[in-house]
């Protein structure tokens, strides 16, 4: 007993497991008992369970068992989780129940199926069962066939799939056993119960007597259609409605699911397919041509019965379906025919689909031997036609088959009119659109009224069907003009017909759109397949009892079917609006009275008829204020025009009386539901008033009011027919007024362009000119909507006439047609516009080419001509081409069927002759034209090989090839074009004359496209090559398309295109990604665009008031017509309201039956917080995997189920890839718009992107990661953090995709982890990427090495978990990777904590080996040659990787407070491959003469200067920086994103093209009239001052000499140039940073402009010098007073040199310096006097006195004079201080002058300054007063503050400090930042140690100043000679010695060096000008400005190495002017050598 206790005290899921089997009895029975009592399927109890079913199943003790299998019963029916224990219980059961004796056991084992297979679980339960029919136990065998029938007999065929048991069941009946025998025959007379002959197939071979009793049994069946009697979970409340059903009406449902249920299986889906082509006779093909009957009749035998298989297996049957269609078109032997035919129905029967691709072939010759009298052929041909037809869809061979409905012979046409009636039978609604049913009801109009009856009653019987099919709404328009008798004729025949799908064609569409049964449409996808393919197997059996059981079908079916909305039904969009469309019956008059009486006031209905025309007045008068008051239902709209017309009616007399009678018509149209029965009543008397002249607007009001209650194509028919049956030629004329006001208002969709065009020509004809005009006019805005087409009308009318309408189309030419305003309220409820706008298309501009009689020109195209055209003799071949041409000519519009025709043009394409070529060129033109838009067909034989001539080596021929492809896109447009390889292959060919001209062509066509198709994409990568191709050309055509198919492929897609490229190429190709990216134009807007194409114009804006945001529904609409049938999406059009102008109805791809106008992820509250629960409490599954298996995709499933949108969750989980893309493309949308939702579905989303980086697809895995980036963008706005769960279950999945082999992969993937860090801390991500490193994957460990890099040196060594120690242990094992790249990741990672712990970095990696820690002391060394790594608070930021660019725009730097994500970005860049990474900043300018001479780096200790490896200029240019310099205030403005920009706009001033240039100038005049703004120019003034003058020079050298060029346009550019440079000058603190040498080039262009003679020629050219003049006078007085003075007297210096220069320039130089000694006593305290004393002294050593004399004039002298003049009086004696620049001062006769001059001067004041002279010494008068003491202080702050004279500032304020001591500099630098403080005293500190001698000291910090690079020093500030210590001064030959000598200590050469001469000789050679002109500074900005359009990308300096000596530098840079020549060739050998 003791045993017995132990075990009743366990808990009841133990029980079940003990080994005793009483315990586990008990066990069973309390959990059968729990099991009982729990009501939520969802229970946490049922969990406990769920591994301990199976061991219910298959318990060893019967006993026990039995009771196992009771309690499983109930957990399977009850427990939410079963499903997921199918696959072990159903096989425990299979192998342990079903060999039981006990037959309980059995019962039971098959219940538990069945309950699987009820919870949603059949595919699993029968693929276990079907294993078990494998067994060799009979009884298991017979037990499982058992299931598997009581299984289809309960759920029918559509639940468990019948193929798989149907291949078994051959195999049951072989069985020994007679049990299996037995039960497989009681299976197949189940199965036949549900698909009938079907099964008979498959069983033809069994045992014969077998076979008879199977018969016996099926005759018994009963014959109606079986029923399921059980249904799954999904499908019950389906039950619970078909149970009230048949309550109410008996079996009535039973005929719905009749046609649902029973065609279900397909006879031909369950055979075998045979392969019958290596079977034919060998000599078939031969025996077939033979000249005896006999012999081909035995041919044919043998093929009949080779095609008697019932499923042939695919190949190819070109050959002998050919050979059979010559023997049924060709043979004279009827029989043979028949015979032919034959064999044609039988491949059509057993290809099925697959024979559709020989469909056209065949079909001609078919109807054309219909010819043949005899029944049996004719039933022959019958046959084969009907079964061909199958095969293909009637759009297909709607073509050959009108071809044929002209034939004479009426026996073709009476069996080709009966062909489209049986057709039609196999149509639906939706299958025979209206633009198919058009031409074939045009076609069978004319045969009804045929003479021979057969040929009537056969057209009429077609017309009949058509009728039953789409219904009387579609096709009424048609029958417009068939008379009564006729037309009743057509609805008899109509009633008569009987479809091949009952009603079904509408139905079935219906029942599973409007969707009764929500889950059996979903669970059986097969189902819905298996419909669309009985469509097209006529089934003799139960299909023709569909329609009787459906007649009394009941009323409710119906109705369920209208709100599912029109367009299922397939009445396509008009029948949606004429639903709307009230329809009346025509009422008495005495009914009409009494409706009028009970609304109108009596005395009203009195007086209407009165002799008194006042009554009558005011009798309207009333009558209208009734109008107005009454309610739209209420007003009985016929009857108030009934009285209206009453007597006199429409012949009253008073205008007054009927000007109110009209207006009522019109009010009455308006307000009340008006229908075209009111209509016709008014009509006639509204077209006879028209022409009055004071009724005639009130007339044309009440006809639009009408146009608009009844649609404005019918009224327009019935106003025209009745103008035209008058006489009053004035109404004619007004009407055709009306109507074209009208088609503008109403647009032009659905007008009957055949009707106007009659009625257009009787009114040309007419004698009154007013009604000509009116036609014309009409004409003119139908040509708007038509186009050119509309003129081959009116070809045939008089010449006079004839221009008259060619001068009105040539007015409307260009103009778009208007949007409508009219007509759209009514009837746009958006669904079934949508409709419309899918169907219409064809009903504009269009169907006017169609209009046109088109001629067979196949007939012509004999088999002799197209010998001619390839024979070999040339002349022959003309000879044929000529023949064709002519054929062409004379047919004008030719049908598209040409026979052979295109093989043999297509031969003539690549003729030896050119001549020949160019011909057949001509003749495509033409055939292009004649054919119209059916080309179509012809662009993949003809129109490729076109393409292909383009790359022919004549240019005349490569022209006419172009002209033919336009002429043929102009027909076919260019999706024909663009889809397939066939253009990519073309662009493959390396010929550069094909590439050129075929990317010239698509960058002329793609702009104009508003979508394409995706083959697009194809092209990319021959583009790309293109891009490099060794011609220029190719190059450029490919870089001017390159914007366009960036335009819709979009960036993304066009930069990862790039991933397969060299890194070379890959590098510059990207770059001009960028470049393209800037110049990308928009595409073009929807409506515009479809409306100035001849189109049902008015669609596209009908179809969406609010355009903009529907925009990609109309694209898809109207660019792709595959995808119009899914535009009308049941959904859509019944949910209309609420989609409208969503963009989510454009999404009408995915399943048709769902609205997907809501949201799609729904906010579940505390749906995440119960998930994470449901996780802890291991409810579910916790998400972690290797390889994600079912159960994870099922539950994740589930749990989506509640929050995400059903529609998207099926594209989420389809299974094929295309649809994940569409769910992320949707995602991507919803992001913004829903972030709550996104946020509260995170957890699942991040999930379900986990599966996806599992898929092998590409594209799905890169969609995905885009999708991630602006998730986590978003995540981080929202400051969202992610939850530990969310964290778990899908870092470590991303993680595995850091080791992608795709570089572009591997980037999005670190990206995307960078932006994690924002909303989870980097400590917590630190584990999950060590985890990473353990990978067995070593691109994967390379990655996460250098993230965790990247962490510690962004974070700081607390990242590091679970410990510093532990986690680098971790990466130091491997530094011993096999892995290169591993290692050194391994190693960096290490060195990266070093540089941020030091040493203790050793103790923290605890014992390495000895080879490891070689490795790792090695790099440490190597990484402290470059400046320690930086701590986090560091300002300085770092190059960023590239790929970090794009994705980071938004976080670069925002100052020294920046944000830890960009320190991550930097410390990326800095990890990873900082070799490769580093690309020049473009705002530093590189020295060129450094870069061409140096050839390696040389390390010693100081100074060092720069070097570069020209080799590796591409690569990373490792730019020192200078060791003294301090970053400058301006520092900061050089990152900031705008100065990229600037820079961008400034270099497009320069521009050759006038109008870029100007817009660039706009873009900087807004700047700098915005004072807010303008301080973004500051600099960037010299670098704009450059390029200005640039185009200065531009203009007066080229644009000026351009003859082609409109001299306005110049005028424009110099007005803009010059208001840009007064908007700048007025601006003083900008106009004082230009440079001496920006100023004296701009000046001299200036000048230059002012003295151009050419200007002074043009109409503007005197306000244009006026202004020029204003401008010199801003420049003079605005710019630095320094500089502009020195600019002056060098450009002084050169017009003197210069012999070319005219007196005059002079003269204007010397003016502007007359005017600037004016300004002298004003600005002397701002000028640097020793500069321009420098500048004076230089002068006179050029131009002694002597030679001045010389001069002709004697301006030059006097100039001077009076500037010393001026300068001596203002300073006094103290002039002579400052003569401190001058080396020699014996060099010139300055001094002497100005002693003279102080000399004279104190003569006349007498010795009163004396005492002053004796101070000569000091620099500022000692007695000045403060205020000039602080003027001079700031003066000198300001230079230091600016950056080109820094330097200076620096040097002056040193001096200024030496001399006063005392001096007070603090309030200056108090309200600077302490980075200028620091920097102004560093600077100080070094001039003293340069002073001193001592050299200089290293910088202290590792801050260091690349504005070295940036500033182009200015020449004259250089060297600043200063008093020595001793006190004698030193010259800059000083400078340069000591250089050399430094040179020579660092083993440097000196050659160069010694190549320059020593300043003072240069200054001593008068030929070179001494200031150097701003061209070496122009240069330099030019190769920046380059490099800063070519890459957008901040990548900064590294700043490892140190730079040379600010004041070195400068002073070799600037001592000469170097010769422009010279520097270009400079910079063409760097740029050689980068390449």
């Amino acid at each position: 007993m003791g045993d017995d206790s132990e075990w009743l005290k366990l808990p009841v899921d133990q029980k079940c497991e003990h080994k005793l089997w009483k315990a586990r009895l008990s066990g069973y029975e309390e959990a059968l008992k729990i099991f009982q009592k729990i009501k939520d399927e969802k229970s946490p109890e049922w969990s406990k369970y769920l591994g301990l079913i199976k061991k219910f199943v298959t318990d060893s003790n019967a006993v026990v068992q039995l009771k196992g299998l009771e309690a499983a019963l109930v957990y399977v029916e009850n427990a939410h989780v079963a499903g997921k224990t199918t696959g072990e219980v159903v096989s425990g059961v299979v192998s342990k129940v079903f060999n039981q004796p006990k037959a309980k056991a059995k019962e039971l084992g098959i219940e538990i199926c069945l309950m699987y297979i009820e919870i949603e679980k059949g595919e699993s339960v029968q693929e276990e069962l079907l294993k078990g029919l494998d067994n060799k136990n009979p009884k298991i065998i017979v037990a499982c066939t058992e299931t598997l029938r009581k299984a289809l007999s309960e759920f029918g065929s559509k639940i468990i799939l019948l193929k798989p048991i149907i291949k078994v069941l051959p195999k049951l009946f072989e069985s020994r056993d007679k049990a299996v025998r037995d039960e497989a025959k009681l299976i197949a007379v189940e199965i036949y119960r549900w698909i009938r002959d079907a099964l008979r197939h498959p069983l033809q071979n069994i045992n014969s007597v077998q076979l008879k009793e199977l018969e016996e049994e099926w005759v018994k069946l009963p014959t109606g259609a079986p029923k399921p009697s059980r249904f799954l979970r999904s499908q019950q409340e389906l039950e619970a409605k078909l149970e009230q059903q048949q309550s109410a009406g008996g079996d009535a449902e039973g005929g719905g699911d009749d046609g649902d249920e029973a065609p279900q299986i397909d006879a031909y889906e369950l055979l075998e397919a045979v392969e019958i082509l290596s079977k034919l006779p060998k000599d078939f093909y031969d025996k077939i041509e033979a000249k005896k009957w006999q012999e081909r009749k035995e041919a044919l035998e043998a093929v009949e019965v080779l095609v008697k298989n019932p499923k042939l297996e695919a190949g190819d049957y070109a050959d002998l379906v050919k050979a059979l269609k010559k023997v049924v078109g060709k043979d004279t032997n009827v029989m043979l025919v028949a015979l032919a035919a034959k064999c044609l129905t039988g491949l059509a029967v057993g290809l099925r689909k697959k024979f559709g691709q020989y469909a056209g072939h065949v079909v001609p010759t078919i109807l054309e031997k219909f010819k043949e009298k005899k029944p049996q052929v004719v039933q022959a041909l019958q046959e084969a036609i009907d079964a061909i037809f199958l095969t293909t869809t009637l759009q297909n061979i709607s073509e050959d088959v009108l071809a044929v409905m002209d034939n004479k012979n009426p026996t073709i046409k009476q069996q080709t009119s009966l062909f489209i009636a049986r057709s039609f039978r196999h149509c639906t609604a939706s299958t025979l659109p209206k633009s198919l049913l058009k031409p074939f009801c045009a076609a069978l109009l004319k045969h009804i009224s045929d003479s021979a009856p057969e040929v009537r009653d056969a057209a009429f019987e077609a017309l009949g069907t058509a009728l039953k099919v789409v219904g009387e709404k579609a096709v009424n328009p048609f029958l417009a003009d068939v008379d009564k008798l006729k037309l009743d004729k057509i609805k008899e025949c109509s009633e008569k017909v009987e479809l091949v799908h009952g009603k079904k064609a509408g139905s079935t569409a219906e029942k599973k759109d409007s969707k009764p049964i929500p889950g059996r449409a979903a669970a059986s996808g097969a189902a819905g397949d298996k419909d669309t393919k009985d469509v097209s197997v006529p089934k003799p059996g139960p299909l023709k009892k569909a329609p009787t059981t459906k007649a009394g079908g009941p009323p409710k079916k119906g109705k369920t079917a209208a709100p599912g909305g029109s367009a299922n039904t397939g009445t396509k969009s008009k029948k949606g609006l004429e639903t709307k469309e009230i329809v009346e019956p025509e009422l008495s008059i005495e009914v009409c009275e009494e409706k009028a009486s009970a609304v109108l006031p009596p005395t009203c209905i009195q007086l209407l008829d009165s002799s008194n025309w006042k009554e009558r007045l005011a009798c309207m008068e009333e009558f209208q204020k009734a109008v107005e008051l009454m309610e739209r239902t209420e007003m009985p709209c016929q009857a108030l025009v009934r009285m209206l017309a009453k007597k006199p009616g429409w012949k009253e007399t008073n205008f007054q009386v009927m000007q109110m009678k009209l207006h009522i018509v019109a009010l009455v149209a308006q307000k009340g539901n008006f229908s075209k029965t009111s209509a016709q009543i008014v009509l006639d008397g509204l077209v006879d008033k028209i022409g009055d002249v004071k009724c005639g607007n009130n007339a044309k009001e009440a006809l639009t009011a009408i146009a608009e209650a009844c649609m404005l194509p019918w009224t327009a028919e019935q106003v025209m027919s009745m103008a035209f049956l008058q006489k009053n030629p004035k109404n004619q004329s007004e009407t055709l007024n009306w109507l074209s006001n009208a088609i503008k208002e109403f647009g032009f969709s659905g007008l009957n362009v055949k009707a106007f065009i009659s009625n257009v020509k009787t009114a040309l004809a007419a004698t009154n000119p007013a009604v000509r005009t009116s036609a014309i006019t009409l004409l003119g805005v139908m040509y708007l909507y038509v186009g050119p087409s509309l003129r081959m009308f009116f070809e045939d009318e008089k010449p006079a006439l004839l221009s008259q309408i060619d001068a009105e189309f040539e007015k409307m030419q260009g103009q778009r047609p208007p949007t409508p305003t009219r007509g759209i309220s009514k009837h746009s409820t958006s669904g079934t516009d949508e409709g419309e706008d899918g169907d219409e298309p064809d009903d504009g501009g269009n169907d006017v080419v169609d209009l046109l009689p088109r001629v067979e020109i196949s007939d012509k195209v004999t088999s002799e001509l197209v010998s001619k055209i390839g024979d070999k003799n040339w002349k022959i071949r003309k000879e044929g081409l000529d023949e064709v041409a002519g054929i062409i000519n004379e047919a004008k519009f030719i049908q598209p069927n040409i026979g052979e025709l295109p093989t043999a043009l297509k031969g003539r394409l690549n003729d030896s002759n050119k001549i020949l070529v160019q011909q057949t060129l001509n003749i495509l033109q033409q055939l292009a034209v004649a054919m119209g838009p059916n080309i179509k067909q012809h662009v993949k034989n003809l129109g490729i090989p076109i393409i292909t001539v383009l790359g022919d080596s004549k240019n005349n021929v490569r022209a006419a090839a172009l002209a033919t492809v336009n002429a043929w896109a102009e027909q076919t447009g260019m999706k024909e074009w663009l889809e397939g390889e066939d253009l990519s292959e073309e662009l493959k060919k390396e010929n550069p004359f094909l590439r050129q001209e075929l990317l010239g062509w698509l960058a002329e066509k793609l702009p104009t496209l508003r979508s394409t198709p995706t083959d697009l994409i194809l092209c990319v990568p021959h583009l790309y090559s293109c891009l490099e191709d060794r011609n220029g050309d190719v190059r450029k055509k490919a870089q001017d398309a390159l914007p366009f198919f960036m335009m819709h492929l979009g960036y993304e897609k066009m930069a990862k295109a790039t991933g397969k490229l060299k890194p070379t190429s890959k590098d510059q190709v990207l770059a001009m990604l960028e470049k393209a990216k800037a110049n990308m134009p928009s595409k073009p807007a929807a409506p515009a665009k479809t409306m100035s194409k001849p189109m049902g114009g008015s669609a596209p804006a009908k179809c969406q008031p609010t355009p903009a945001p529907v925009e990609d529904s109309v694209s898809s609409t109207l660019e792709a017509k595959p995808d119009l049938k899914k535009a009308k999406a049941p959904g859509v059009s019944s949910k209309a309201k609420s989609a409208q102008g969503k963009k989510v109805a454009s999404k009408t791809t995915i399943k048709e039956d769902d609205d997907k106008s809501g949201p799609i992820f729904i906010v579940v509250p505390n749906g995440k917080e119960q998930r994470i629960r449901d996780e802890k409490g291991l409810k579910v599954l916790k998400w972690n995997f290797t390889t994600p298996r079912d159960e994870y995709i099922e539950q994740l499933k589930t749990q989506m189920s509640s929050c995400v949108a059903k529609w998207l969750q099926d594209e989420m989980f389809h299974s094929e890839f295309q649809h994940h893309n569409k769910a992320l493309a949707v995602m991507v949308d919803h992001l913004e718009s829903e972030k709550e939702g996104v946020i509260g579905c995170l957890d699942l989303i991040l999930k379900w992107l986990t599966l996806r980086f599992f898929d092998t697809n590409t594209s799905v895995l890169m969609k995905a990661l885009e999708y991630l980036k602006l998730l986590f963008t978003l995540l981080s706005d929202e400051e969202y953090h992610l939850t530990e769960n969310e964290a778990s279950s899908f870092i470590p999945y991303l993680i595995l995709k850091v080791g992608e082999p795709k570089d572009v992969i591997r980037k999005d993937v670190r990206a995307i982890l960078n932006r994690m860090c924002l909303v989870y801390p980097a400590s917590k991500m630190f584990p999950f990427i060590m985890e990473g490193t353990k990978s067995k994957n070593s691109k994967q460990r390379t990655e996460c090495l250098e993230e965790l890099g990247c962490l510690v040196e962004s974070y700081g060594m607390n990242v590091c978990q679970p410990t510093p120690g532990k986690a680098l242990k971790e990466i130091a094992i491997h530094i011993g990777d096999r892995d290169n790249a591993v290692r050194n990741a391994a190693l960096n990672t290490i060195v990266t904590v070093y540089n941020v712990h030091g040493d203790q970095v050793f103790k923290l990696i605890g014992n390495l080996s000895e080879k490891d820690m070689s490795m790792l002391e090695e790099r440490i060394k190597r990484s402290a040659k470059r400046p320690s790594a930086v701590p986090v608070k560091q300002a300085e930021e770092k190059p960023q990787r590239t790929q970090n660019i794009n994705s980071n725009a938004n976080m670069l730097r925002k100052g020294p407070a920046e944000d830890m994500s960009s320190k991550l970005n930097q410390a990326r860049s800095m990890s990873g491959h900082p070799e490769a990474s580093q690309m020049v900043r473009r705002e530093f300018q590189l020295d060129l003469d450094e870069i061409e001479n140096d050839n390696g780096t040389v390390r010693c200790e100081m100074p060092e200067l720069v070097q570069h490896k020209l080799d590796d200029i591409f690569e990373p240019v490792l730019i020192p920086e200078p060791k003294i310099l301090a970053v400058s205030p301006h520092f900061d403005d050089m990152h900031s994103n705008t100065a990229s920009t600037i820079n961008f706009i400034i270099s497009q001033v320069a521009s050759g093209d006038i109008n870029t240039s100007i817009q660039a100038l706009t873009q900087i005049d807004e700047v700098l009239r915005q004072e807010d703004k303008a301080e973004a120019m500051s600099g960037h003034i010299d670098q704009f001052l450059i390029a200005t003058f640039m185009q200065l020079r531009l203009i007066y050298s080229t644009h000026m000499a351009d003859e082609k060029l409109d001299k306005d346009e110049i005028i424009k550019l110099y007005s803009c140039i010059i208001g840009n440079m007064i908007s700048l000058f007025q601006i003083e603190s900008l106009a004082r940073e230009a440079s001496t040498g920006v100023l004296k080039d701009l000046m001299h262009g200036l000048i230059t402009l002012m003295l151009d003679s050419r200007i002074e020629d043009l109409e503007e050219g005197q306000q244009v010098i006026r202004s020029v003049n204003l401008l010199v006078v801003k420049v003079l007085e605005k710019s630095d007073q320094t500089n502009i003075l020195s600019a002056l007297l060098v450009l002084l210096q050169d017009s003197l040199l210069a012999t070319a220069t005219s007196p005059k320039y002079s003269e204007l130089v010397m003016k502007c310096l007359w005017r600037m000694v004016r300004l002298l006593p004003d600005t002397i305290n701002s000028i640097n006097l020793d500069r321009i004393l420098l500048d004076i002294h230089i002068f006179m050593k050029v131009f002694p006195k002597e030679k001045l004399k010389q001069c002709k004039s004697e301006f030059p002298i006097r100039t001077l004079k009076t500037l010393l003049h001026t300068l001596c009086k203002l300073k006094g004696p103290k002039i002579l201080d400052h003569l401190t620049m001058i080396d020699n001062k014996n060099e010139s006769e300055l001094e002497a002058h100005l002693c003279r001059m102080m000399k004279h001067s104190m003569d006349q004041s007498g010795s009163k300054s004396d005492k002053e002279t004796e101070k000569g010494a000091s620099r500022i008068d000692e007695k000045s007063s403060k205020a000039k003491v602080n003027d001079f202080l700031a003066e000198i702050f300001k230079k230091i503050g600016s950056k080109e004279n820094t330097k200076e500032g620096l040097a002056e304020l040193y001096e200024y400090k030496k001399k006063y001591s005392d001096a007070d500099i603090e309030p200056f630098l108090k309200n600077s930042s302490q980075f200028f403080q620091s920097y102004v005293e560093r600077g100080l500190r070094v001039i003293e140690m340069e002073r001193e001698g001592k050299g200089r000291i290293p910088t202290s910090t590792g801050i260091s100043s690349q504005m070295e690079v940036t500033c182009v020093p200015t020449p004259t500030s250089t060297v600043s000679s200063i008093g020595n210590t001793n006190g004698e001064e030193v010259g800059p030959s000083v400078y340069l010695e000591r250089l050399k000598i430094l040179r020579q200590r660092c083993g440097l050469d000196n050659t160069k060096q010694d190549d320059r001469p020593p300043l003072t000789s240069l200054l001593s050679k008068p030929a070179i000008p001494p200031v150097a002109s701003s061209t070496d500074m122009l240069h330099s900005k030019l190769s920046q400005l380059r490099e800063s359009r070519e890459q957008h990308q901040h990548s900064d300096l590294d700043s490892s190495q140190t730079h040379t000596s600010g004041t070195i530098t400068s002073s070799s840079s600037s001592s000469s002017t170097t010769n422009i020549d010279d520097l270009k060739k400079r910079l063409e050998r760097i740029k050689s050598s980068r390449k």
